[in-house]
């Protein structure tokens, strides 16, 4: 979610049963339905708002909805100062998501939809691969494909070729 989503977020917008919150009006003011795992599902069944406040994130006295500037000068920002991370923004978690998501084998689609994008151009924007995974994306060339002979490329193309892993070349 973005952060004004977020702070926004009333209880009566989020559907522990079904496991969805709904965001009433998006950035681009459209509706928007999120999908929510185990791990937000037990965080939000523990917040201390649930049953005193209409917001998610309230204020002190409830009535209103948290101030995201006081949030992030008070608690954010310390924390990062805590674990020596600088450099680091709240909309910097939107990139973690998508990147966590692609990385863990989710659809572009998919991702798009998640995140509120309407183009999956701007989705590929926030979706960063790290080098290990790009390293095991190549590694998983290493082996043969499922049900080719050992040594085979297992494309469908020229069954005769046959790939040498340690001279790191194909011959034919």
């Amino acid at each position: 979610m973005r952060q004004a989503e977020q702070f926004r977020l009333r209880w009566c917008d989020v559907d522990l049963v079904n496991l969805v919150l709904t965001v009433p009006r998006s950035k681009n003011g459209e509706t928007r339905h999120g999908h929510l795992n185990e791990t937000a599902i037990a965080i939000l069944r523990d917040a201390p708002s649930r049953c005193v406040s209409k917001w998610v994130f309230p204020s002190r006295t409830g009535a209103t909805p948290l101030e995201p500037h006081n949030f992030l000068h008070r608690v954010f920002a310390p924390a990062l100062g805590r674990a020596a991370i600088t450099g680091f923004r709240w909309h910097d978690l939107r990139h973690t998501f998508a990147s966590r998501l692609v990385m863990a084998g989710a659809d572009l689609p998919t991702v798009k939809d998640l995140m509120g994008h309407k183009t999956l151009a701007m989705t590929l924007r926030y979706s960063h691969l790290s080098t290990a995974h790009r390293v095991a994306a190549v590694r998983m060339l290493d082996g043969p494909a499922p049900g080719a002979e050992a040594g085979q490329t297992g494309t469908g193309s020229d069954q005769r070729c046959r790939v040498s892993t340690v001279a790191a070349r194909v011959t034919c």
